[in-house]
């Protein structure tokens, strides 16, 4: 278990955001009951775990409001913890998480103040705390985006994403780009950093369907 990260947390399901160790994910939260989420972390161990729901049917049908409220979530997410936050004078909050560790969600608790909470295990993942200090060589991965720049005619700054340190790179851009949300899911859920390496590359070659933008969302910045 990483130290001093609690095994019940805040969760905040958000379909196409993906949160990795050593990410740092902004986030803009206005809805009441995240803003209770932020108030009860900020108060307490300052952890929130990002995690997806199911992908809704295609024709985005549910069968009642809760379903909508508080779909289905996957059963494996990240949890991170504030490192910066300001409240605006509308009474939002501009959160940035720094990803820790992944998770499993044992059981899910009653909802609290309107956001949820569950119960996870971090046991399946002990070297997500060492990971974005892992070595591991950038250049498969550079020269990959060098083609996928062209081909969907995108411009990255790549005197910058080539200062990264290469696990930085791999995890930024895994959340950074716009691929689908099972494809996301995918790359979070992978046993380790070669493994999502490799995914990211065969993504990264196959395209992406730009995803529509999300209201509580702001996509991650590499650093």
């Amino acid at each position: 278990m990483p130290e001093e990260t609690p095994t019940i947390i805040p969760v905040f399901p958000l379909t196409g955001s993906l949160l990795l160790p050593g990410n740092l994910l902004p986030l803009n939260i206005f809805e009441s009951r995240y803003l209770n989420m932020v108030e009860a972390a900020l108060a307490g161990s300052k952890h929130i775990g990002m995690i997806q729901p199911f992908v809704p049917h295609q024709d985005n049908w549910v069968e009642t409001a809760e379903a909508a409220s508080n779909p289905e979530l996957y059963p494996i997410g990240c949890v991170g913890r504030i490192e910066r936050s300001e409240q605006q004078e509308d009474g939002r909050y501009v959160i940035v998480l720094r990803g820790i560790s992944r998770f499993r969600t044992l059981r899910e608790l009653p909802l609290h103040r309107g956001y949820r909470q569950v119960e996870v295990d971090y046991s399946e993942f002990p070297g997500d705390e060492r990971e974005p200090a892992s070595p591991m060589d950038p250049s498969h991965i550079l020269r990959a985006l060098h083609g996928f720049a062209e081909t969907h005619s995108l411009e990255f700054d790549f005197d910058l994403l080539g200062s990264l340190p290469g696990v930085i790179l791999l995890n930024g851009l895994s959340a950074a780009l716009p691929f689908q949300p099972a494809e996301k899911q995918a790359l979070l859920e992978a046993p380790g950093t070669l493994e999502r390496e490799e995914l990211l590359l065969t993504l990264m070659g196959m395209g992406f369907d730009v995803m529509s933008s999300d209201e509580y969302y702001s996509p991650p910045t590499v650093h």
